[in-house]
């Protein structure tokens, strides 16, 4: 089984697999689903799927939760202060009128983009949220924006 090459970001696993995995809830993935804290792939018939990404990414969001007891609301501020006009390129024209860049309560990957640069993107498949998968990648992500901005 470990010799089969899939993708760390192929959704295979459903939601119930998911949650086994995990050790938690089926209604407990849907809840962060709702909050906002995953986004899962969703076929035709709305079933959800998860990757090797997606699994990390609850991790993450777990151990927030349990070990630094940063509740799901401190979650989602800490993701809604993220930069994401400076991850996609945002002109600022288009930070004027986002609610992602204008708000600190909602990730942007949760807000509503119309009229602007994401008003045709797949939140799941955009940079912004996929560079803030695992709890590592967090902390370097906003190391490398720093970089930039220093040099």
């Amino acid at each position: 089984m470990n010799n089969l090459n899939i993708s760390k970001d192929e959704p295979i696993f459903p939601i119930s697999t998911a949650a086994k995995l995990l050790k938690i809830s089926v209604h407990t993935m849907r809840m962060y689903e709702r909050e906002g804290l995953i986004i899962p792939f969703q076929k035709e018939s709305k079933q959800r799927l998860y990757s090797k990404t997606d699994i990390e990414r609850i991790e993450c969001i777990r151990n927030a939760i349990n070990e630094s007891k940063i509740s799901i609301n401190g979650i989602k501020m800490m993701y809604s202060l993220v930069p994401c006009w400076e991850i996609i390129n945002c002109t600022v024209k288009n930070r004027k009128i986002c609610s992602a860049y204008n708000q600190h309560s909602e990730p942007c990957w949760k807000s509503k983009h119309p009229n602007t640069i994401c008003v045709d993107k797949k939140c799941r498949e955009c940079e912004v949220y996929n560079s803030f998968g695992n709890c590592s990648s967090i902390k370097e992500k906003i190391k490398s924006l720093t970089r930039i901005k220093n040099n």
